[in-house]
């Protein structure tokens, strides 16, 4: 009985159930909904919430009420940087791909310096750094299209790449095995855990907490510019405001997977999972004539409820 118990209580099993009904529920109300083309379109946009999400998940981790509000403002920029470096040309993608990733490390670092050496709490830190982004990108395109992705990049999204299955799907089964591997097969991954669970222990262990801190908001920043790179793919072009639409989205995606705000536990399966049943849902309330506005009451509405569920880690560690 207890184990059914504790099998009933799995994250990443409850996600599955949901996208399963969700699904089902899709396909009542508009026919066609979970045909096979359609679940690979929905995966195509699940991968794209799910690489910001992988930072976002490692940021979360870290514990210290750690949270990345600004990969919303790096996805965008960084799809404004690439456009316009590739131009439409695939012989810019080498190029694009590394000023992506040095913008999107830039400014996970200068989050993770704000956190650590001037103490200032995250979710200010970042919210900030998302005002200076959103201002960024006014003053250098003023909400105009930038720039143009190269017709190898969109296809490397959006057609069949291997076994019929975009590349940008196989780029995020490659996302996940190395956050398997960070997280569970690294000394960096355990010390993430360990200042999560207890920051003060962890420090007092000889674990170097302001590095990996950094290190973390780094990586979030890498993984949202990414993530950017291949949204102007999927997108062919870039608008200031493309990258808006994963800041909340990405912080449900962790929660839902099971880790908790408070960090220390968790991983990315469950990150993943839901990943895929946050755009299955987002799509069916479209379907149902759902405005921008109304999905977002729905997410936030969402994440509060997860919240009474996963989100009391820190208490129970007490």
């Amino acid at each position: 009985m207890n184990r059914a118990i504790e099998i009933a209580k799995n994250p990443l099993l409850i996600a599955l159930v949901l996208i399963a009904a969700l699904l089902f529920l899709g396909n009542t109300l508009s026919p066609g909904f979970a045909s096979g083309g359609q679940i690979l379109r929905l995966l195509i946009v699940a991968a794209l919430l799910g690489i910001v999400a992988a930072g976002q998940n490692l940021v979360i981790l870290g514990g210290r009420e750690g949270i990345d509000l600004s990969v919303g403002g790096v996805v965008s920029l960084s799809a404004i940087v690439a456009g316009n470096v590739m131009n439409g040309m695939d012989g810019g993608i080498p190029l694009a791909i590394l000023a992506c990733v040095a913008t999107g490390a830039l400014f996970g670092l200068f989050n993770g310096l704000g956190v650590t050496l001037l103490r200032i709490p995250p979710l200010v830190m970042t919210l900030g750094m998302l005002g200076v982004l959103q201002g960024l990108l006014v003053v250098i395109r003023q909400g105009i299209p930038s720039g143009r992705a190269a017709p190898a990049l969109s296809e490397f999204v959006t057609k069949p790449f291997l076994l019929g299955l975009p590349g940008i799907i196989w780029l995020w089964i490659g996302v996940g095995l190395l956050m398997a591997f960070i997280l569970h097969r690294t000394v960096f991954g355990h010390r993430i855990y360990a200042i999560g669970s207890n920051e003060q222990a962890a420090f007092m262990a000889g674990v170097p907490v302001r590095r990996i801190r950094i290190a973390l908001f780094m990586l979030s920043g890498v993984f949202a510019a990414i993530a950017g790179l291949c949204l102007l793919g999927y997108s062919g072009s870039s608008f200031a405001n493309v990258g808006e639409q994963y800041m909340l989205p990405s912080i449900i995606a962790v929660v839902f997977g099971g880790t908790p705000l408070s960090g220390g536990r968790g991983g990315y399966t469950g990150t993943m999972a839901g990943a895929v049943l946050l755009v299955v849902l987002q799509s069916i309330l479209t379907t149902i004539n759902i405005d921008e506005s109304g999905r977002q009451m729905v997410f936030g509405v969402t994440l509060l409820v997860l919240m009474l569920f996963y989100g009391r880690g820190r208490g129970l560690r007490a």
